[in-house]
């Protein structure tokens, strides 16, 4: 996409920039079809397009591709729902034995519970724990120690039991986004700064707004006030803002409205959702919806913190990528990605794991209908009674039996991040908090059995 202002006047200055236009050379939709970047168009933009056009990270000037479609599978006795991979072979977790069955805590165990193994100065601690409790009845997850401190677990590795967690260094990070579009679109810097000196609602310009940010929530109400104040901007830049996470679990705002399309949310909507995300409960509560609401075939909880990170299913489909890996002879990213994605839709282009089952589909006994019939359920739980996964799990385990989950091997990236991360880093930290969170709640189950018990007479 080639950006190029061109003036109607002689000078464009801060002064009289209002009379700026740009000039899109594209061949692509714009803005959602109501403004359409044909050959050489010429679009008058007032300072808050121009604004959004810098800021925002989707639309036409997009060169950021979506992720794939947020899927909301409900375990099935409920009538209520780009990533960069890593070469290395997934290293298996730390050695545990299979999660037993949970034991169900009692009303009364779990506000005990649940107040032993939070932070000791956490604030509102009874208020915290009310939330949580009221999430699991909510979702109908089952109240165990073991699904506490997974949530607990979560929370202390996203936000440290903060609803609108702290981002160090915010303004910077955006202003250093702001500055790379800026330069990949030949937009000049006094077109900018006079841009972001636009005076805003609560009438500081929107530069010190960004000065002094803090939050992803203040961040994200600042983009869409800047949306907002174009005629029809919220039908111009649907779901454009590019701040896709947050609160105390920093869940995906795409799940949450994916997720209450098809089950109920329970409790009053301040706004959207998108600020239900950023508050306490309803962070919680889609944070535990995509953590714990699902049916998922592992034996270990690490595999579903991988999931929190990755996407659901995500361990089971790099477990399948392993073992068409073995039978194929091809080299292939355990990703967990098993189609490739465009516009947040399967591509047409094939996956490398697509190429690879096409390329043994006589051994499979599947065409590539059949094949791309099956990888359509990928994101679903169904997927793992499918022919194709069936098929490739016993060409795999005819000389050795082939594990049915592992760790998604995916870089993560984000201005956020300072150093190198992944899922299996990801994972790893979180599976550590699980165990100490649990041997906080067995050492207070302990000391609550040591008092209960009455004097020993000699």
């Amino acid at each position: 996409m080639r950006y190029k202002p061109i003036l109607t006047g002689q000078h464009c200055t801060t002064t009289a920039l209002t009379d700026c236009q740009l000039q899109i050379a594209d061949r692509s939709p714009m803005l959602s079809g109501i403004i359409h970047c044909n050959p050489y168009i010429v679009i008058p933009l007032n300072r808050f397009i121009l604004l959004v056009l810098i800021v925002l990270t989707t639309g036409c000037a997009s060169t950021v591709e979506p992720p794939p479609p947020t899927s909301v599978d409900l375990p099935k006795t409920r009538t209520d729902p780009a990533k960069s991979a890593a070469v290395p072979a997934p290293t298996k977790p730390a050695a545990s034995s299979a999660l037993p069955p949970p034991a169900v805590l009692s009303e009364a165990q779990t506000s005990e519970f649940i107040l032993q193994i939070l932070p000791g100065n956490l604030k509102d601690k009874e208020g915290w724990a009310e939330d949580m409790q009221s999430v699991f009845h909510a979702l109908h997850v089952q109240p165990s120690a073991e699904n506490y401190c997974a949530v607990v677990a979560i929370i202390e590795q996203e936000s440290s039991f903060q609803a609108d967690p702290f981002v160090p260094g915010l303004p910077a990070i955006v202003m250093r986004e702001i500055e790379q579009r800026r330069e990949k679109y030949s937009i000049p810097p006094t077109v900018v700064s006079w841009m972001l000196s636009a005076t805003s609602s609560n009438g500081r310009s929107y530069q010190q707004r960004i000065d002094t940010l803090k939050t992803e929530k203040e961040l994200s109400d600042l983009i869409e006030e800047i949306i907002a104040q174009i005629p029809a901007g919220k039908k111009m830049f649907p779901n454009t803002n590019p701040i896709r996470t947050g609160g105390p679990m920093q869940v995906s705002i795409g799940f949450a409205e994916a997720h209450a399309k098809v089950r109920h949310y329970p409790y009053p909507v301040h706004g959207n959702l998108r600020n239900e995300v950023f508050s306490r409960r309803g962070g919680l509560y889609f944070g535990t919806a995509i953590l714990l609401d699902y049916p998922a075939p592992y034996h270990q909880l690490i595999y579903r913190f991988a999931d929190y990170n990755a996407g659901r299913y995500s361990s089971r489909n790099a477990a399948f990528q392993l073992a068409l890996a073995k039978i194929s002879g091809r080299k292939l990213a355990t990703d967990g990605d098993l189609l490739r994605y465009q516009q947040g839709r399967p591509a047409a282009a094939s996956s490398t794991t697509q190429l690879a089952l096409s390329s043994i589909g006589k051994a499979l006994q599947m065409s590539d209908a059949e094949i791309n019939r099956d990888l359509q359920l990928e994101k679903l739980s169904t997927f793992s009674q499918s022919h194709l996964y069936q098929r490739v799990f016993a060409l795999a385990g005819q000389t050795a039996p082939q594990p049915r989950e592992a760790i998604p091997q995916i870089n993560l990236n984000s201005p956020k991040f300072q150093r190198k991360l992944t899922t299996e880093w990801f994972a790893n930290r979180v599976n550590k908090r699980f165990a100490d969170c649990l041997k906080r709640g067995a050492s207070s189950n302990n000391k609550s059995t040591k008092k209960s018990k009455p004097p020993t007479r000699h």
